[in-house]
């Protein structure tokens, strides 16, 4: 069964537009859920909301939001003041650049919706923007209005239909540059790089849906089926690789294509201080 737009519109592309919506890719129901409970009771405990000062408890419908201006001072927001910041609705989805697909790095993409022909009328026009999309390799960026929020989105071909990812803007993200600046003055030994690219060609293979399954969900699924009928479950037997371990590259790049034990690299030896 189809799920219900989360938003209706119209993708349109200079003069040449169609109906589409936006439906939820992820269930909402999926995954394991758990409840707080008091273990002498069995029962559900109830989280109370409580004034930070006082200790107060508080209902949910009287709170308002608040903006931190200064540390422990707060500017409150009504429903007015959201009011005027409102962007005006937009029920078109229109496209404004195209760039190459694979140029845009994947921690930009939040969230996506699977993006589909709303009723037959503009069935022909989709499948037509769907296809030159995917011929020139192409993502259509836009803007589309959620929740009260405008997300800049790309628009790439998936199977017969397309997707709309809403995209992060770059201060949401932060600043990869301290992780890997000492990375640019290492560079990658040709053998070395031959080897490696024999053990991925060795292990290549088209992507499959169950490639995404979460271990430890199916794992802790199997440990809550064994526990309600009764019955105890195996530990896994995991280990922890060594940190300290240094391994001679060269070694486990080989052994890794063959049946070798990677070789350990001897410890540095130490200077004697005079």
């Amino acid at each position: 069964m189809a799920s219900r737009p989360i938003w209706r519109g119209h993708l349109r592309l200079a003069l040449v537009s169609c109906p589409i919506a936006l439906h939820s890719v992820v269930r909402a129901s999926r995954g394991l859920h758990f409840h707080m409970i008091n273990p002498e009771t069995g029962h559900r405990i109830r989280m109370a909301t409580l004034d930070a000062e006082t200790d107060k408890e508080v209902s949910r419908s009287d709170l308002v939001k608040g903006y931190e201006f200064e540390k422990d001072r707060y500017l409150l927001l009504d429903d007015d003041d959201f009011a005027q910041a409102h962007v005006e609705s937009s029920a078109v989805l229109t496209i404004s650049k195209f760039v190459d697909a694979g140029s845009i790095e994947p921690i930009f993409f939040d969230t996506s919706y699977y993006l589909a022909p709303d009723g037959d009328a503009g069935s022909e026009v989709f499948v037509v923007l769907r296809d030159d999309f995917r011929k020139s390799n192409a993502a259509a960026l836009s803007h589309v209005e959620i929740a009260r929020r405008a997300h800049p989105v790309a628009i790439i071909p998936s199977g017969d239909g397309m997707v709309c990812h809403t995209l992060h803007q770059p201060a949401d993200l932060y600043d990869p540059r301290p992780l890997f600046d000492d990375l640019k003055s290492i560079r990658s030994e040709a053998a070395m790089l031959d080897l490696a690219r024999q053990l991925v060609e060795r292990q290549q293979g088209a992507f499959q849906p169950a490639d995404s399954q979460d271990a430890y969900e199916t794992r802790l699924r199997e440990v809550i089926d064994a526990k309600l009928k009764g019955e105890g479950i195996t530990p896994q037997d995991t280990q922890e690789p060594d940190r300290g371990n240094v391994v001679d590259l060269m070694a486990a790049l080989k052994a890794s294509l063959g049946n070798a034990e990677p070789a350990k690299k001897p410890a540095a030896k130490r200077k004697k201080r005079a």
